[in-house]
């Protein structure tokens, strides 16, 4: 995994809740998985008024961030983290294998609302707030 951290990775937990902005690193970044998150939740919200509110939302985050993409060290990542999820006998989500991957793979502090993967991020030895 990577050693120097440069900035803060949001998960998606940290985008729905609003908690993006008071205390985080000016250098904050978001992972491409969590853009996919927040399109299915646009579309299976329920009713056209759920449906604008998350669009708005997803637009917002769009216009905020560019997001990382999942490359080959990002992979390289998933891997090691899929591998020790498995050794300690964990079902983890792909999704959140793959955030935490991005902020593995980049070096950076994983934000997230998620006490299941932030526990699984640290006992990989990652950063997390």
């Amino acid at each position: 995994m990577a050693a120097k951290l440069s900035g803060a990775l949001l998960d998606t937990s940290v985008l729905i809740a609003g908690a993006a902005g008071a205390g985080l690193p000016v250098s904050a970044a978001i992972s491409t998985i969590s853009l996919g998150e927040l399109v299915a939740g646009v579309r299976l919200a329920r009713g056209g008024n759920a449906r604008r509110v998350r669009q708005d939302h997803l637009d917002a985050v769009r216009g905020a961030f560019s997001p990382l993409p999942v490359d080959d060290f990002v992979a390289e990542a998933y891997g090691e983290l899929l591998a020790h999820a498995r050794a300690q006998g964990r079902s983890e989500k792909a999704t959140d294998l793959l955030i935490t991957a991005t902020a593995a793979a980049t070096g950076r502090v994983l934000h997230t609302l998620d006490e299941r993967q932030a526990s699984l991020a640290r006992s990989a030895g990652l950063s997390v707030a």
